[in-house]
């Protein structure tokens, strides 16, 4: 039996990262092998390019040579890690995939929805996740949690300013609007422990299926 594939998704200083590895402990309780993964990375060679984009050499990368580089780094987490685990019949959550170059780099950095799928058809032969959660949290909680996170120093793509990011989380509530079938709207806001409930209930009817 495939196993199933679930992303996190959501802007800056949204509690991705925590609700992910909550998820996987879940999962883990249940009996089930879950494993957890990051975009970019998850892979030796998408970790190099991790570095590459959160820490540009010189003045930095235009947002074409941004796209290609997480599609390339996807190319390889898909290829030598997410399919095999699938194929093992394992679950596999990730802290970000494909919606995320979509947010990031076709809608605030205006590539274009098209130009970010076509890399993905390439590289990653169309892969989608069963269910991609979508943490919303309102902007003050956002700032907080990365003044906390980030002490001020944030990455090259973090601390882009409050309109791109205004952009990006824009794009995640605009897809998740319209392709339902796939998405979840999580509020992010509230303890750790309540907003996982509202995961794991959304996650439910996904392992019903798969213990069907």
């Amino acid at each position: 039996m495939r196993g199933r594939f679930v992303a996190f998704e959501g802007g800056e200083g949204c509690g991705k990262s925590t609700q992910a590895r909550k998820l996987v402990e879940a999962l883990q309780g249940a009996g089930l092998t879950a494993l957890h993964t990051r975009e970019p990375g998850g892979t030796p060679g998408a970790e190099a390019i991790r570095t590459l984009l959160l820490e540009p050499p010189g003045a930095g990368w235009g947002m074409e040579a941004e796209a290609l580089l997480f599609a390339a780094a996807r190319a390889d987490h898909v290829a030598c890690h997410i399919r095999p685990a699938l194929e093992r019949g394992d679950w596999v959550v990730s802290d970000r995939f494909l919606d995320s170059s979509r947010a990031y780099q076709g809608a605030a950095g205006r590539m274009g929805d098209a130009a970010i799928r076509t890399l993905h058809t390439i590289g990653s032969r169309d892969l989608l996740p069963d269910l991609t959660l979508v943490l919303d949290v309102d902007d003050a909680t956002v700032s907080r949690r990365l003044g906390l996170r980030d002490g001020g120093a944030s990455d090259a793509i973090g601390g882009r300013n409050a309109a791109y990011h205004q952009a990006v989380n824009a794009a995640f509530r605009e897809f998740a609007g319209a392709e339902g079938e796939r998405f979840a709207v999580i509020s992010g806001t509230g303890s750790i422990d309540a907003v996982h409930d509202r995961v794991w209930q959304a996650v439910s009817p996904l392992l019903d299926r798969h213990r069907a």
